[in-house]
């Protein structure tokens, strides 16, 4: 009972605060958005989006890859650079040869590809297509511990928990929601919880 009344608080104040939440990631069509995406790893959003904005009139579609080189020259500003360009090369070269430039929605078959793993391909599903997925990230494993919704001990038990409290229709929303919320309200350094509207709801509440 609790856990449907806490899950009724967060949700309410998420729709208050967000009724409409859409992607803030900067991308072109479905093969720069999964670029973008990779990119996201270890980095913030922000940092990609002012990359993309030159790489992506460059390369948007497979077949307009560069050399790895030139890939560098673009994102070295950025985590990882070294690994994701290889793998934005490797990609592209995979998808014109297996799948005729066409990114597949399958997730076992997107999780094949060079760089995109459980999370990257969840994400990438949850903007383009019906699939049920409820991806998690650093912001969103952080809000399910901190509303004592999950252990926090991984990302994986997380995402099962997500699954299991909220329902399958607004996941692809909460999704957002949580981490607009996360980056807002409760974040990693410097948290104030006395300005973490949902946390203090729920503590009011004796829901924590």
């Amino acid at each position: 009972m609790n856990i449907f009344i806490k899950k009724n608080v967060i949700e309410r104040i998420l729709d208050f605060l967000y009724p409409n939440p859409t992607s803030t990631l900067y991308y072109i069509n479905e093969f720069t958005l999964l670029i973008a995406i990779i990119l996201t790893a270890r980095t913030k959003e922000k940092k990609v989006n002012e990359i993309t904005k030159y790489l992506f009139k460059e390369i948007n579609t497979p077949m307009d890859i560069i050399s790895i080189e030139k890939i560098k020259n673009y994102i070295k500003n950025i985590g990882l650079y070294n690994i994701k360009s290889k793998n934005i090369y490797d990609l592209s070269v995979i998808l014109i040869k297996e799948y005729n430039g066409i990114i597949p929605k399958d997730i076992s078959k997107l999780k094949s590809l060079p760089g995109v793993g459980h999370k990257t391909a969840s994400v990438f599903l949850s903007h383009v297509s019906n699939e049920s997925v409820f991806p998690v990230d650093t912001h969103i494993h952080r809000m399910m511990f901190r509303w004592k919704l999950s252990n926090g001990k991984n990302v994986k038990q997380t995402e099962k928990d997500a699954k299991r409290i909220f329902k399958k229709e607004n996941w692809k929303k909460l999704h957002f929601q949580i981490i607009f919320y996360a980056k807002e309200y409760s974040p990693s350094q410097k948290w104030d919880y006395k300005k973490d509207i949902i946390y203090q709801e729920l503590l009011s509440n004796n829901l924590l």
